[in-house]
């Protein structure tokens, strides 16, 4: 239904009344070929009793309304109604393209939402004030958070079992590729491709990490913190068949040559700024990978990467 005449300021043209509910166009729609223009809702009803124009009869149905043109929704945003709220007590007067935007925060909206203030917190209408029960509300509130929690905990258990479902399938996957690859040689290079591919995906999904001081790595970690280092990897996704690999080449007598001695860290420490860094969620620690940095020299990367500890200077 289109807004009624009597709010408006001035004179309304008749190109900007809906000839179905004599009011003023409200989301406006037009008849692709006469071009009469209607409300949304008005024309929408009419079509659904009889599929013609209610001014010459064309024949038309809902799918070939079409948007009104830009001038005409520029005369009615600049048309000066009242408020909605104008019968509770609003003597504002607005164009009407800012009259949503005022009402959802008009002082007299009866529906306006509003802060208790006797204790709960809870945010309710306007008009439910007085017969607004703190502890009442405060009950259905936690019942249904409590519903809400239960209901995501019933799907966390189906996210789980579909979980360990494909784990179970891509388990197997990786198993019968192995055996392939060991029994039969033409699988050998799709097999070594599934693993590189597997190791880019799980790449990915760790956000990259920049190292400030390069001087703190620590390059004989000990029992306890590559243990922990190894947890965190498993927990992330990390691939089975590099995971030992890669926790092996935390230690300086599996690094490169460029990484293998004190010396040489020092003298080519401007060159560690070109890795490519993965930080180890929650750990001081990052992962260079061979497949993030092809562009490291051979005497700065092992394959499938390096674990780098380090006691500060993770960003």
């Amino acid at each position: 239904m289109g807004f009624d005449l009597a709010r408006f300021q001035g004179t309304v043209d008749e190109e900007l009344i809906c000839s179905i509910c004599s009011g003023v166009l409200e989301h406006p729609v037009q008849a692709p070929s006469c071009e009469h223009a209607f409300c949304s809702a008005c024309i929408n009803e009419w079509l659904s009793r009889q599929p013609t124009c209610p001014v010459d009869r064309t024949p038309i149905t809902s799918s070939e309304l079409q948007p009104v043109p830009r001038i005409l929704k520029n005369l009615l945003a600049r048309l000066t109604i009242s408020c909605d709220n104008a019968h509770c007590g609003c003597t504002e007067l607005m164009k009407l393209e800012v009259l949503s935007s005022h009402v959802d925060f008009c002082e007299h909206n009866p529906k306006r939402p509003v802060l208790c203030e006797l204790g709960c917190g809870l945010v309710i209408p306007k008009d439910d004030l007085k017969e607004h029960n703190c502890v009442k509300e405060l009950r259905a509130y936690v019942t249904t958070q409590e519903k809400k929690l239960s209901e995501f905990h019933d799907e966390l258990i189906e996210q789980q079992i579909t979980l360990s479902e494909v784990r179970r399938e891509l388990s197997f996957v990786k198993e019968f590729l192995r055996a392939m690859r060991s029994s039969h040689p033409a699988m050998r290079a799709i097999a070594e491709q599934f693993e590189k591919d597997e190791v880019k995906r799980w790449a990915n999904t760790l956000t990259k990490a920049r190292v400030s001081r390069w001087g703190a790595m620590i390059s004989t970690p000990d029992d306890v913190l590559q243990s922990l280092i190894k947890r965190s990897l498993s927990e992330s996704g990390c691939p089975v068949h590099i995971m030992e690999e890669l926790m092996r080449n935390c230690h300086e007598r599996k690094w490169p040559a460029g990484l293998a001695s004190l010396q040489t860290r020092q003298r080519q420490r401007r060159e560690y700024d070109n890795y490519v860094c993965r930080r180890i969620p929650g750990k001081q620690a990052v992962l260079a990978l061979a497949c993030d940095n092809p562009h490291m020299a051979e005497d700065l990367m092992t394959e499938p990467g390096l674990v780098m500890i380090f006691a500060l200077g993770i960003e």
